[in-house]
């Protein structure tokens, strides 16, 4: 895939960028590998450093309203301090290791809708620096990660979309300034739930699973039963987590009825 993009701020004769990707799917842990494409403009620049690195669109509260930003979460550098002559060309190779926290943006090869996450080429040239756009990137996840996602499914729920909240997850291992919600629809076998919310909080170790339940208005819940659930696993693939899941939920929403 080929990400192209003529540098924004260099001005007339400024040079421009083309990144190509030897694949635009990874996962969390992994690495994605390219080349940068440098071209020189018609004057002489002299390039103060080249950088790739990861963003995603972020949710942030701000007073009553959410923003929307596009927030840097890693970058490394691929060189510095080296003159454009008028015309030059040059290719510089890199490997962008990607972050375990990386959120999930494909599932089942499906779109995780309002997910978006991608590569950031920038070129930092006298003084100037290129704002960048965000080129998108699958990030599939974890065997691990999918044997959840895989539970929910075989449960009945249905994907509803995805987010990123600045902010953190209390008592996880999240280092990232944000964490991701993925949201499903119930099905109508639990009769006092709306929705699911889970977040998966990953680590070279393994991953912490946080869940909240949307329970319905007006229903009877046992009093002290807390909605939310939080687990802990290594990254052993092959769990199937459906009575683990079944159980906890159905005990809450399975069988309440109206007041």
């Amino acid at each position: 895939m080929v990400l192209k993009r003529l540098l924004a701020g260099i001005g007339f004769g400024g040079a421009s960028v083309e990144t190509v990707l030897d694949s635009a799917g990874t996962q969390p842990g992994g690495v994605l590998r390219g080349v940068v494409h440098v071209e020189a403009g018609s004057v002489e620049q002299r390039v103060e450093r080249l950088t790739v690195g990861l963003q995603a669109r972020v949710e942030t509260e701000v007073g009553d309203h959410e923003v929307n930003s596009d927030m840097e979460f890693h970058r490394v550098s691929l060189g510095e301090g080296t003159v454009l002559a008028p015309g030059q060309r040059f290719q510089v190779p890199f490997e962008l290791p990607v972050p375990w926290e990386t959120p999930i943006t494909v599932h089942q090869g499906r779109h995780l809708h309002r997910m978006h996450v991608g590569v950031n080429t920038r070129l930092h040239v006298a003084g100037a620096v290129d704002p960048g756009d965000l080129d998108p990137v699958a990030i599939a996840p974890l065997p691990s990660q999918a044997a959840v996602l895989d539970s929910l499914v075989g449960l009945g729920f249905a994907f509803k979309q995805a987010d990123l909240e600045r902010g953190r997850i209390p008592h996880t291992r999240q280092r990232l300034p944000f964490y991701q919600e993925i949201e499903f629809r119930a099905p109508s076998r639990y009769r006092g739930l709306n929705e699911l919310e889970l977040s998966l909080v990953t680590d070279g170790q393994g991953f912490d699973a946080v869940l909240e339940l949307d329970k319905k208005p007006g229903l009877l819940f046992s009093e002290g039963r807390d909605s939310f659930h939080r687990f802990s696993a290594d990254h052993a693939p092959g769990r199937d987590w459906r009575d683990h899941l079944h159980q906890w939920i159905d005990s809450l929403a399975g069988r309440r009825r109206l007041l």
